[in-house]
């Protein structure tokens, strides 16, 4: 971290790994820049500041990135406390308010983990940047949606002391895809995992999670609900009944959208600079 001495706050700076070391990391540099530099979201990290210590083209080897800085994230949080219900109401709508903005835009988070959630002391969030456009990606609605809201929302929800085994596990709660779901499946490698699972039946998360706020169990069961074109989107979710004391439509933009055809055009290294 660091002090901006203009804005007066403390702000996070982020060295970029090898920016230009080939083709591949020039354009993946110049991509995160745009990305970032899109993100205007209180919701979102984005892109206050970048700079190098560089003075010519010949030596701009070094990049850094300065970004909001929060003063922990979602994994430390759920490890080390209980969160009470109104604390996942705001923390949730959040989340949701910020990727509202973001799939808005054409965009996926491809990443989306309670590290990758920042939070400070008054319980603010911004998700965490690991963006992609979504031409380069699955669909917007696919499977690694259901993987972050099996293996994040329940994290909160229970105290955190488990590791959680990724697709098996998934499927033990949610239940195995059926056949017209297993047709929509691209990945000829995925659907013949999945197919070599045994069956498993969709578990009551009534049960599952005993206790827990019947509305937010309620918002769960339609996000895990294993069929992109039957799962809640983020806009959607924001007018569940469970965020009805945070939901307002006139105060959950959405962004311009973003215009990836720059980045995919052929360019050497020192034109990516």
């Amino acid at each position: 971290s660091a002090y901006d001495t203009k804005t007066r706050q403390k702000v996070a700076v982020k060295k970029l790994s090898r920016p230009f070391q080939s083709l591949i990391h020039a354009r993946r540099t110049y991509r995160e820049l745009r990305l970032l530099k899109h993100m205007k979201h209180e919701n979102v990290i984005g892109l206050l500041d970048v700079f190098t210590p560089a003075t010519s083209i010949e030596n701009f080897n070094e990049v850094y990135l300065v970004t909001n800085l929060m003063g922990a994230d979602l994994n430390n949080i759920v490890k080390c406390q209980k969160l009470t219900d109104d604390h996942i109401q705001f923390l949730v709508y959040q989340l949701l308010r910020g990727l509202k903005y973001i799939h808005s835009a054409g965009i996926i988070h491809r990443d989306l983990k309670p590290s990758n959630l920042a939070v400070n002391e008054d319980c603010e969030l911004r998700v965490g940047v690991m963006l992609f456009p979504i031409m380069n990606c699955l669909n917007l609605k696919g499977l690694s949606a259901v993987y972050f809201f099996f293996t994040t929302l329940p994290l909160i929800f229970l105290k955190y002391n488990v590791d959680i085994d990724q697709l098996k596990r998934i499927m033990e709660v949610v239940g195995t895809p059926s056949s017209e779901l297993l047709k929509k499946i691209s990945s000829e490698h995925a659907r013949k995992y999945i197919e070599s699972l045994p069956h498993m039946p969709q578990q009551d998360l009534k049960a599952v999670f005993r206790g827990a706020n019947p509305l937010a169990v309620d918002l769960l069961e339609k996000m895990l609900i294993l069929d992109s074109d039957k799962r809640i989107t983020a806009s959607e979710a924001l007018a569940h009944p469970y965020f009805v004391q945070y939901h307002d439509p006139d105060d959950e933009p959405e962004a311009e959208l973003y215009d990836e055809s720059i980045e995919n055009k052929e360019r050497t290294i020192d034109e990516w600079k």
